[in-house]
């Protein structure tokens, strides 16, 4: 069966609303077990998963160095348990000056053994440690928050993970960036990874790579280098998991979805009738429109799809194709704290903790960036620098530090690199957030179905027909709120599971913490599908609704709430 993108989204669309219209109405009734109005009794966890350890497997000679006190972290109230950081080469050469800055969490669940899971932020240049403070960390310090606290939905409790600062050049990472392009990357990060197998002793440990953003081109290419260094005894690759990631052509993920999308969420772009007017008009005049009806069907057609002119390359100057910053401008308009990374952000903008990168970030005068306090350099084994979230290094500029030159590199969708690692795995896990504009997850998907693998060019059914279930939980924690229920759709074929998360942003972990927990434990083969209406596979009892509680609201709430004008 074949769907053209726009009556995909607007079939889609209408059915996902009636199945939510109908969850609705079934909601209202009293015995229904989802009624909106039900609290689950709390309950107290099993002992911490982040209890700190007696004796450790990771500690030994070699990494005493990098141990973190983990209750003497500035500003977390609580143990984190047993961590470590620190800085190590990216070769054996004894005058290596270049080093890679990591944050490693061993994990207490027995099901850990001998895997660990690499984490990855994009850019380029950004730092993994933003992911670790505000997306899956054990310990989170969101913006607007008002101290870190606790997340019980850190991958951690699932297993082993390290948070790595990399290329050269970001965060607290040493020496001068000189690459420029992404298979150099890849062979100065496997350089690294062998050091750090090697300091933990973690030979023949399974390795699964996860990342997002520009991580779609980071992830791909450092496990096709595991898998082109052909040795299990220090790159044994377990599969990969990307979210909202650009890996194909940026004007194929990004312009030429752009206008169905602010079309299929106007309710929240809210641009006037002019600007609609403009946008479908350079959508229709550049021929994505065409490119749409032609392409993005299921299957695709047996062909490369051609690429179009890249819009920031009009030597006119005019960008007439550029509907994406015109649209993102348009929208600052309608609403001036508008997050291309999470659309239905409204103002006032949150402090962030980790500093001003965007427009319209918040830092209130005086603010310390978090991992540029002194304290906080000294807790994790970090070097005395200037500490950006994003660095203004250029690190793909070969050496050149007035450099303006980008990655050379095609997407790893773009050249077999993607394919490689689907094809060696059969675990590789693509998708993204719905409300996610900078990288619209249709962009997504319009770069896979231009992708060969296992056989095939793309996917031979939308892979949209199948629930994506995130269990109920007993957890409360007022800094780390998750959902529950069908939080979007999944399909998988030939290794590749492709998915969307409905209310998700960008930061994809960061927005929906359940249905990021739930990716890794599908990575991870601690489940079998997105579908299966199970516990999180580190629950303890039964709450998928048989045995819950309930405790109905007084009946006057409404009636107050309505008298407030909410």
């Amino acid at each position: 069966m074949q769907f053209k993108l726009l009556g995909a989204l607007l079939a889609f669309g209408t059915l996902s609303q009636a199945a939510f219209n109908r969850g609705a109405l079934n909601a209202l009734n009293k015995e229904h077990p989802r009624r909106y109005d039900q609290k689950r009794t709390p309950v107290t966890p099993p002992a911490p998963i982040l209890k700190p350890r007696s004796k450790s497997r990771f500690l030994n000679k070699h990494t005493e160095k990098f141990v973190v006190n983990g209750s003497a972290i500035p500003e977390v109230s609580f143990d984190v348990g047993e961590s470590y950081a620190g800085l190590l080469p990216i070769s054996k050469d004894p005058d290596e000056s270049r080093e890679l800055y990591f944050w490693f969490f061993p994990s207490t669940n027995p099901h850990a053994g001998d895997e660990v899971v690499i984490w990855l932020n994009g850019g380029p240049g950004c730092s993994s440690l933003s992911g670790l403070l505000t997306e899956n960390g054990p310990f989170l310090w969101q913006d607007g928050t008002l101290a870190p606290t606790p997340n019980p939905y850190s991958w951690t409790n699932l297993t082993n993970v390290i948070w790595i600062e990399q290329p050269v050049g970001v965060g607290y990472s040493q020496g001068k960036p000189n690459i420029t392009n992404e298979v150099e990357l890849g062979l100065q990060f496997i350089g690294f990874w062998r050091n750090f197998i090697e300091a933990f002793k973690l030979q023949g440990a399974t390795t699964y790579i996860t990342g997002e953003s520009y991580a779609g081109y980071y992830v791909p290419y450092i496990a096709d280098a595991f898998i082109t260094a052909n040795d299990d005894t220090y790159y044994k690759l377990g599969g990969i998991a990307i979210n909202d990631p650009i890996i194909g052509d940026f004007t194929l993920q990004q312009q030429i979805v752009s206008y169905p999308y602010i079309e299929s969420w106007q309710n929240l772009f809210y641009l006037n009738q002019s600007a609609m007017n403009a946008l479908r008009w350079t959508h229709e005049h550049c021929n994505y429109s065409t490119y749409i009806d032609h392409y993005m069907k299921f299957p695709p057609p047996k062909e490369p799809f051609p690429v179009l002119p890249d819009p920031y390359a009009d030597t006119s100057g005019n960008y007439t194709c550029d509907i994406l910053d015109y649209a993102y401008n348009a929208a600052l308009d309608s609403n001036p704290c508008f997050n291309i990374y999470h659309i239905t952000d409204m103002c006032p903008h949150a402090y962030a903790h980790l500093g001003i990168v965007n427009p319209g970030d918040y830092s209130p005068p005086g603010a310390q960036v978090y991992f540029n306090r002194t304290d906080v350099k000294k807790a994790l084994n970090a070097p005395d620098v200037d500490w950006f979230l994003c660095t203004r290094n250029n690190v793909f500029g070969g050496g050149d530090p007035n450099s303006t030159a980008v990655d050379t590199s095609l997407g790893p969708a773009q050249n077999n690199v993607l394919r490689r690692v689907i094809e060696h795995t059969n675990n590789t896990i693509i998708g993204g957030g719905r409300l996610d504009f900078l990288l619209p997850p249709n962009g997504t998907l319009f770069a896979l179905q231009n992708t060969t693998w296992n056989g095939k060019q793309g996917f031979q059914r939308y892979p949209q027909d199948k629930q994506f279930y995130v269990p109920f939980h007993p957890e409360y924690n007022g800094g780390r709120l998750s959902e529950a229920g069908t939080v979007g759709q999944w399909g998988h074929e030939r290794g590749l599971t492709y998915y969307e998360v409905q209310l998700a942003g960008h930061e994809l972990p960061g927005y929906t913490a359940g249905a990021g927990y739930r990716l890794l434990e599908l990575l991870l083969g601690r489940i079998k599908n997105l579908g299966v209406i199970e516990n999180f596979t580190t629950q303890k009892g039964n709450f998928q609704g048989d045995e819950m509680s309930v405790l109905r609201p007084p009946s006057n709430l409404l009636r107050i709430a309505l008298g407030r004008g909410y």
